[in-house]
């Protein structure tokens, strides 16, 4: 009797052994891209801090926090991304804010001389940025906040020269101490306001610049320039200032140490 032998089994399935391993390959090299990308976020996040950091020391962006996947706060100001940084541009350093207000001032001195002589304007570097007081005598009538007729050419050059730089401007109400009550108005916080509000109005009609660039304030009796113990004096301190300052801050006082140049971006400052 002769015996047989049993014959192979022919398999079709084979191929899944190199599917398996391919498969097995392509899920390795995505988990190699993954872990690179979570590296590269990982040092852009360290060198994100250590580029505000540095900015912080040096004053420039003293309020801004920009940490990668932190939105501001609800009602906060905006933080924004320095833009030297991301378009390879210069920030407008202090002491070019300093010449370009400065600039300005000669510019007013020149188109408000008349106003200046009969000390109606005064224009000066204040502790925030240019000055520009406006005296009740001048621009409104005792106990009014509707700014004069004959006012309004002066006012309008005001907003156009202001309008064409990039800076801010803050428009301050201040009344001396003597106390009013008219049928418009029950306080000196109510008229020194109304006065601002109304100059911003003006300025805001005149189109000369966005309104995201204009403040006002009523500051009452509380930041007199002069003794309210003389009639002069109390006249110096019915006033609206029109101040002309960067969104960062800057010691006017402090000696130019930064050097010149550069291209302005706007900066926010955080309170």
């Amino acid at each position: 009797m002769r015996s047989r032998v049993p014959r192979s089994r022919v398999t079709h399935d084979r191929w899944l052994v190199s599917y398996a391993d391919f498969i097995t390959l392509l899920f390795g090299f995505f988990v190699v891209l993954y872990a690179f990308s979570k590296s590269d976020q990982k040092k852009q996040e360290q060198i994100t801090a250590s580029v505000d950091q540095a900015f912080r020391s040096l004053g420039i962006f003293p309020g801004a926090s920009r940490h990668p996947g932190q939105s501001p706060e609800a009602g906060s100001e905006k933080a924004v991304i320095p833009m030297n940084i991301v378009m390879g541009e210069d920030v407008l350093a202090p002491a070019r804010v300093k010449q370009d207000l400065e600039s300005l001032r000669r510019e007013m001195q020149q188109t408000l001389s008349n106003q200046v002589a009969t000390h109606t304007v005064s224009i000066q570097m204040g502790r925030d940025g240019l000055v520009i007081s406006l005296r009740e005598a001048g621009f409104f009538s005792s106990g009014s906040a509707t700014p004069k007729q004959e006012t309004m050419p002066t006012l309008r050059q005001l907003a156009l020269s202001v309008g064409r730089t990039p800076y801010d401007l803050r428009i301050e109400g201040h009344t001396d101490n003597v106390p009013i009550h008219n049928a418009e108005f029950d306080s000196n916080w109510e008229l020194s306001s109304a006065r601002a509000t109304r100059i911003a109005r003006i300025f805001l009609d005149l189109k000369a610049m966005p309104a995201d660039r204009l403040s006002a304030a009523g500051y009452a009796e509380f930041h007199p320039v002069a003794s309210n113990d003389t009639p002069d004096g109390r006249a110096q301190n019915r006033r609206v200032d029109l101040v002309v300052l960067p969104r960062s801050r800057i010691n006017f006082s402090a000696p130019d140490t930064a050097s010149t140049g550069g291209q302005w971006r706007k900066i926010t400052d955080a309170p």
